[in-house]
């Protein structure tokens, strides 16, 4: 998604490519599929024979996927639970 050069105004597409919303997620192409298929994105728009993925859409469903879970315990705590669990 490189700027033109010289372009006074330079602005980010709506539309990305395939190979560009992986990147533009920070993802690799298997996962961008599995995701869509599973319902985690939206699956991209049709315009004639192109493929595009909305980069708003994008952002929405990237912003309510869930935040990893911190784990506050500490390592000691971590140590004992896991060998209850043995």
């Amino acid at each position: 998604m490189p700027e033109k050069p010289g372009n006074p105004h330079a602005y980010a597409p709506r539309g990305l490519s395939r190979t560009d919303a992986a990147i533009y997620l920070g993802i690799g192409l298997r996962l961008l599929d599995e995701m869509v298929k599973d319902g985690r994105l939206p699956p991209p728009k049709q315009i004639n024979k192109r493929v595009i993925f909305d980069r708003i859409a994008l952002d929405v469903a990237f912003s309510a996927l869930p935040d990893q879970e911190q784990d506050t315990r500490s390592r000691f705590e971590k140590l004992i639970d896991s060998k209850r669990h043995v």
